[in-house]
């Protein structure tokens, strides 16, 4: 058991995983620690409060992705940005407590990926939102197995939502996605992940200062 501080970036089913990749603050690996049936994803960080950089939070994504994918493909709670643990007991006391969260979480979102989309208004175009969004929910939800609505934070969003996604079914919500923006060319769509499942998991930890 190691005394160096570490940044957590999910956890997945106990699993000894060593993995090359650029991580938070410099790191060039993520591995695991293991507490009973869960695996902590994790690099060494010389420090419990990385900074919040485009460059940090892009890696922090990164290795999240390249988890969900890897090998073909893992389920993986993520946490949020920011997750650094002063040492490897700490982690491992805090993945004690919240064991059966995490169990519980992990088989909720069991072999699912969360997909993000946003449709946008073309400049000068009209549109319907209500008959855009309708057509969506016609679209997309029998696709999927939960939907989150997001903030529509400009004028011309008219959709933006992530969805939580079976692995087995992403070809056939690729092909509904591109069947879409094929039918709307007053529309612009934009389309994104696999991601972790970020906005259907609903876990408080807090780093370990």
């Amino acid at each position: 058991m190691t005394d160096d501080a570490l940044y957590v970036y999910g956890v997945i089913e106990n699993e000894d995983l060593d993995i090359g990749i650029d991580g938070v603050n410099g790191a060039e690996r993520a591995y695991t620690v293991g507490y009973q049936s869960l695996s902590a994803v994790v690099s060494d960080i010389d420090t419990v409060e990385p900074e919040r950089s485009d460059e940090n939070v892009q890696r922090h994504d990164e290795v999240l992705q390249t988890i969900l994918e890897y090998d073909g493909g893992r389920t993986i709670v993520p946490m949020s940005f920011g997750m650094g643990f002063k040492n490897e007991r700490t982690l491992k006391n805090v993945l004690r407590n919240a064991r059966p969260v995490f169990s519980r979480t992990l088989r909720e979102i069991d072999g699912m990926v969360e997909l993000g989309l946003k449709v946008l208004t073309r400049e000068d175009a009209s549109v319907d939102p209500e008959e855009i969004a309708a057509e969506a929910d016609e679209r997309f939800d029998r696709i999927s197995v939960n939907v989150v609505e997001n903030e529509l934070f400009s004028d011309r969003l008219v959709i933006n939502r992530s969805y939580l996604v079976e692995r087995d079914d992403r070809e056939a919500f690729n092909e509904a996605v591109g069947e879409f923006e094929d039918d709307h060319e007053e529309l612009l769509v934009q389309y994104t992940g696999p991601w972790a499942p970020y906005n259907f998991v609903d876990i408080e930890i807090t780093a370990q200062r």
